[in-house]
């Protein structure tokens, strides 16, 4: 038994599976410590991978060399692409997974990493000497030295879960909470809070009318989140199923409200703005007479449904009276009822930009501890901070992204630039740069760095090099093979779209939004010989080439405005003032200046209530 490790995560939710993977695939010794190694990388909310901006970040963590993506190929049970009637910049993959399969395979994966190794247990000591993380003491009195601490704890420190009137002490149903880590970080100076989550009844699908619900199936084709697989989906597909609340369901709602701990001041912290409980809905929107629930299944074979927009802490019986109001679960049977989760998170501007805390030299926090909500967007945390614990144990830069570079890098500049006052989700609006950070071009932006890093390895490497060569090569095709009018008229005109007066570029014909590269292979010989000798990946990289050339003048556009706002990054001030003196600046300006310390006058820039002017001030004394 070995007790000193490089490395040390705490916590095997998905902030810490990538956390462990990345620190133990770069080298480092790494222990994941976690209460329970059969609940690793647990579905504790909804049974799906990705969504809104969400799938773009699973993409992101693929491109990266994690796992998060794989992992969900692997186990998916449906696979749908969201947003296909908008731009590609909105196009956002999203899975059903079967949440039984998706633990086994990750802990799979970890048994298997090199330099990677696991201890069962709770945490409830961080070791700290001399202002640098030392290490972790055990619930069970054990202790574990290590050069870095990552502290990835989900919903766990201090959890309290609500079902009506009733309280249950635990970090997820059935699950012990974690004491102990909270006190003694508030006690060195951190500032902790606490945020509330909740989860949604689960459903016996034997109960369930599904002739009275209405079906969505999901998609088949191409597309999936790790750009590594090309395999058929291995599981069975499955549809998920639409139905809809009434206002009888609302008026069993709106008479349990005196016994929701939401309304009756039990639950004091905060809640997701964007994911609100059920009740929260019928308050907020008293006039609306139907909200959409969707039932989506627990995996391959179970008959376990998740009713997602049902969250709740109502009492169990009017859970199931208001469930029984619904035409579709007139008979409905449950496993378990929703309730909701209070748990401690620490304020995310306590942390440089790499996850490290400002106060404890190679600590690093990731996932729901900074306040965020969702598995994406622990996972691309975890990833970052795993990258970092390990350069910190063995020297290098510290590995960061830009806003312009992935929407990790937007979530991560937010959470420590402007902090949370409400669990942060990503939404494609809080990124400015949009068409950069497109799902299809992940790989394109970001595998090229993880393989300086050393994560993304040789056969990643080479898939990536052979798509972009195949991609620019296509591209190059279109914009030189001239196509005259006699020859592609009569086809023009067939597909409903204007015939050419005179000869034209094939990628003028391609920039026609009623156009695309599959429609025009049929119509020009070269073309489709072009794409026919794409052996792999072929639609993969049609696709890949289509959106370059449709949207190549918008692409240019976000990239001239992206590098005139990286000439701001480059401008540091850490160090350079003390703010509290400038009074120059608003008294708004230097408390929050003051408060957390930007790196860049562009960091500065994006702190909540510093204005143009305040910038302009800095930008003068920096002699700019």
């Amino acid at each position: 038994m070995d007790f000193n490790y490089d490395v040390i995560v705490v916590g095997a939710g998905h902030a810490g599976c990538e956390a462990a993977c990345a620190s133990a695939n770069l080298g480092s010794k790494t222990l994941l410590i976690t209460m329970d190694m059969n609940k690793i990388a647990q579905m504790s909310c909804n049974p799906a991978v990705g969504g809104i901006a969400k799938g773009q970040i699973v993409r992101e963590i693929d491109a990266l060399g994690g796992f998060m993506g794989i992992v969900t190929d692997k186990t998916a049970i449906q696979f749908r692409m969201l947003n296909r009637s908008k731009g590609p910049a909105m196009w956002s993959p999203r899975s059903q997974s079967d949440r039984a399969k998706f633990i086994t395979t990750w802990r799979s994966i970890i048994e298997n990493t090199d330099n990677l190794y696991m201890w069962q247990d709770s945490v409830n000591q961080i070791l700290v000497k001399d202002g640098r993380v030392a290490g972790v003491v055990t619930a069970m009195n054990v202790t574990f030295t290590a050069k870095c601490v990552v502290l990835t704890t989900g919903t766990f420190m201090n959890g309290l879960m609500h079902i009506g009137r009733t309280k249950l002490r635990g970090g997820r149903i059935s699950e012990p909470a974690s004491y102990g880590i909270t006190e003694q970080l508030v006690s060195l100076g951190f500032t902790a809070g606490r945020m509330k989550t909740g989860t949604p009844v689960r459903i016996d699908g034997r109960s369930i009318h599904f002739d009275e619900a209405a079906e969505q199936q999901g998609d088949n084709d191409f597309h999936k989140f790790s750009f590594l697989d090309f395999t058929p989906r291995p599981l069975k597909q499955r549809s998920c199923w639409t139905i809809y609340t009434n206002e009888q369901v609302h008026d069993i709602l709106r008479a349990g409200l005196p016994d929701s701990p939401l309304y009756n001041g039990q639950i004091q912290s905060i809640g997701p703005r964007y994911c609100p409980s059920i009740e929260t809905k019928i308050v907020t929107f008293p006039d609306k007479t139907e909200h959409q629930l969707f039932l989506e299944p627990e995996g391959e074979t179970t008959q376990e449904y998740y009713l997602n927009g049902f969250s709740s802490s109502l009492p169990l019986d009017v859970q199931v009276r208001a469930l029984q109001a619904i035409p579709a679960l007139r008979d409905v049977r449950i496993y378990r009822p929703g309730y909701a989760i209070e748990y401690d998170y620490f304020d995310p501007t306590q942390l440089n930009h790499n996850l490290e805390t400002k106060r404890i030299a190679n600590l690093f926090f990731a996932g729901q501890i900074n306040g965020t909500t969702g598995y994406e967007e622990a996972g691309g945390q975890g990833l970052v901070a795993g990258i970092n614990a390990h350069i910190n144990c063995h020297g290098g830069e510290p590995f960061t992204l830009g806003r312009d570079e992935a929407y990790i890098g937007v979530l991560i500049d937010d959470l420590v630039t402007k902090g949370v006052d409400e669990p942060y989700r990503m939404f494609t609006s809080r990124a400015e740069y949009r068409i950069l950070l497109r799902q299809d071009d992940a790989d394109m932006r970001l595998t090229e760095r993880s393989y300086q890093l050393g994560l993304a390895k040789q056969d990643r490497y080479d898939l990536w090099k052979e798509k972009k060569d195949r991609v620019a090569h296509l591209i190059h095709f279109a914009e030189h093979y001239s196509i005259k009018p006699a020859y592609i008229n009569a086809g023009l005109e067939a597909l409903g779209t204007t015939p050419l007066k005179q000869g034209v570029r094939l990628i003028d014909l391609v920039l026609r939004p009623q156009l695309d590269l599959e429609q025009l292979s049929q119509l020009v010989p070269a073309l489709k010989r072009e794409m026919d000798s794409i052996k792999n990946r072929r639609e993969e990289i049609v696709e890949a080439a289509e959106i370059k050339m449709k949207y190549q003048g918008y692409i240019d556009r976000e990239k001239m405005i992206a590098e005139k706002i990286a000439r701001l990054e480059h401008i540091r001030i850490r160090g350079k003032f003390k703010y509290s003196e400038l009074h120059a600046l608003s008294t708004e300006a230097r408390q929050k200046l003051e408060k957390i310390d930007p790196e860049t006058i562009a960091q500065a820039s994006r702190i909540p209530g510093i204005s143009p002017s305040d910038i302009n001030i800095l930008l003068l004394l920096c002699g700019r």
